[in-house]
């Protein structure tokens, strides 16, 4: 028998567990997304990645500013709903929301936990050059990404890979095991195990103030900072004649030089340490361009140095 589901998400991220779960024969009865946003150039709301997924499904959907108010449990218990699913929402679910659902609130979570709790798990384990990641479902509770684990697979980042490419994947195989997670609970065969007391991490909201390239540092950690960035909100540098300059791939590069300097034709970059090597970037309110298609435009002069 079907489960009676809310969910709840937001972006792109979120917009595959909801087509597995549509797709799964589950019944989703509402759907909680953030209210749409300022976006384009003439700035009008925009519905978010999720809204217009369940309206293409003729699903309600919900865009409450807050959960936290009197009614807002009242209102989600009214809904008659099993379970919950979760993914990248974005509001806090307090404990009147998470105990409106008799077979709990089940989240989707992009990092391998307890390493990565928080806002942006997929950006951090790419920065920090972790060698793995992965997704899991857990159980909620009160606490940030606390819950006990359900299913998990891991998943290897590939040197190069950034974070948009590890978004993609992790989308995929998490819509995957979602519906894994929910065919258990629908038997009542869902095995829950609480998470290790060591190893916690937190992965931070980005800040606009880390995003500037610092070429000071080893070629790998400069790596590690272009693609986790990648492609947003992106690292980037600042040229004198074209402003700034989003990096969106690099790879391990060849020679030395000052930290900064650009070493040859073909976009090699000393750093602190070793090279990189710029294999895509962009100009503000410009396409992605690959590192050739750049430099027909742009000049970047063999010596000149990256600020």
């Amino acid at each position: 028998m079907a489960l009676r589901l809310v969910f709840m998400g937001t972006p792109d991220f979120a917009v595959p567990t909801l087509v597995e779960v549509v797709g799964g024969g589950h019944e989703v009865v509402a759907v909680y997304t953030r209210a749409p946003q300022p976006a384009g150039r003439g700035l009008a709301p925009q519905p978010s990645p999720v809204a217009r997924e369940a309206e293409r499904f003729g699903l309600a959907v919900f865009t409450p500013k807050t959960l936290k108010d009197r009614d807002a449990a009242a209102a989600m218990r009214a809904h008659g709903a099993d379970a919950a699913v979760v993914v990248a929402y974005g509001l806090i679910l307090p404990k009147p929301i998470l105990e409106a659902f008799p077979l709990g609130s089940f989240n989707l979570h992009a990092s391998l936990l307890p390493r990565w709790r928080g806002a942006a798990p997929i950006h951090r384990a790419v920065m920090a050059g972790d060698a793995e990641t992965g997704v899991m479902v857990m159980k909620m509770e009160e606490g940030l990404d606390t819950g006990p684990v359900a299913v998990a697979e891991r998943v290897a980042i590939a040197a190069d890979a950034t974070t948009g490419d590890l978004h993609d994947e992790l989308a995929r195989r998490g819509a995957d095991l979602m519906l894994r997670a929910l065919a258990a609970l629908e038997k009542g065969a869902l095995q829950l195990t609480r998470q290790p007391a060591t190893g916690v991490t937190y992965a931070n909201k980005i800040d606009k103030n880390e995003t500037r390239i610092d070429w000071t540092k080893p070629w790998n950690k400069v790596h590690d900072h272009c693609r986790g960035l990648s492609p947003f909100p992106g690292a980037w540098f600042e040229l004198a004649s074209a402003g700034r300059i989003k990096v969106l791939r690099t790879t391990k590069g060849t020679g030395e030089g000052k930290p900064g300097e650009v070493l040859d034709d073909s976009l090699n970059i000393a750093c602190g340490a070793g090279a990189v090597r710029l294999l895509a970037l962009q100009r503000a309110g410009r396409q992605p361009l690959s590192a050739q298609e750049f430099l027909r435009g742009t000049r970047l002069a063999r010596g000149s140095v990256l600020g």
